[in-house]
């Protein structure tokens, strides 16, 4: 079993150190990591500059690039082998609802799925670490239990509450929630009083039903979503087809 191991937080948060320690001994690990934190890096690509690859002490192999750079890399030139499966995280703070567009975390197991690999992503809801044993503890459980009855076809999203193990009401298959729309925009001014924006707040959560990530988050669930890539909307394809048939 060989394991390829990413996340978006850079090569050196404590997240995947705890990610790759607690999956020691299920299979040969490899990790490519971001240099530095990219998170809200999403899907993206770096296509307009080179990219370089340099490995750490510890053996971990880092990337200036993003969390997808790092997949499609170790997939396509730097590793010799297929990985069986890639893991990304564990990452500080919560990917839930409209926030996995966004996240770096699941867009580095997103880049293992779309090669045709199962790929999970974790994420500890609340920034800080806090309970960061935890969350690696329930991160071998899961992939345990792939690897133990593994799926072929696999994406998940797996969110896991701030609280001791101990404290953990058990684990829950969901749906994505829903937020409402971001914050305005921060605007302030450099020194030399040009105008610069900061990217507002999360919107607040207008979708926390009982089957959601985060309804469950809110009862001490882990959190389980199966993720989808095709972005077709089925529904619509009808009506558009009329709307455009004069086009």
């Amino acid at each position: 079993m060989r394991i390829l191991v990413a996340n978006d937080d850079g090569y050196n948060a404590p997240g995947i150190e705890a990610l790759a320690a607690a999956l020691k001994g299920l299979g040969e690990l490899t990790v490519v990591a971001p240099e530095t934190n990219c998170s809200g890096a999403s899907n993206s690509l770096t296509l307009n500059r080179p990219l370089s690859v340099r490995q750490a002490p510890n053996g971990f192999y880092f990337i200036n690039g993003t969390p997808s750079d790092c997949v499609h890399i170790a997939l396509t030139g730097l590793l010799d082998f297929r990985p069986d499966l890639v893991v990304s995280g564990i990452n500080n703070g919560a990917n839930m609802g409209d926030d996995t567009l966004y996240s770096g975390t699941v867009a580095a197991a997103t880049e293992g799925y779309l090669f045709g690999i199962p790929s999970i992503a974790f994420s500890l809801i609340k920034k800080g670490w806090d309970h960061l044993d935890s969350a690696a503890r329930v991160a071998r459980r899961v992939v345990e239990r792939q690897l133990a009855q593994p799926l072929d076809s696999l994406l998940l999203n797996v969110n896991i509450p701030a609280v001791p193990f101990e404290a953990l009401q058990g684990m829950v298959v969901t749906r994505l929630g829903k937020r409402h729309p971001s914050e305005p925009v921060v605007k302030s001014s450099t020194p030399y009083g040009d105008p610069v924006y900061w990217i507002g707040p999360v919107g607040t959560v207008s979708d926390s039903a009982a089957d959601t990530d985060f309804g469950a988050i809110e009862q001490n669930l882990v959190s389980i979503t199966p993720l989808r890539l095709d972005l077709t909307h089925y529904e619509q394809l009808q009506d558009v087809k009329v709307w455009a048939e004069s086009l």
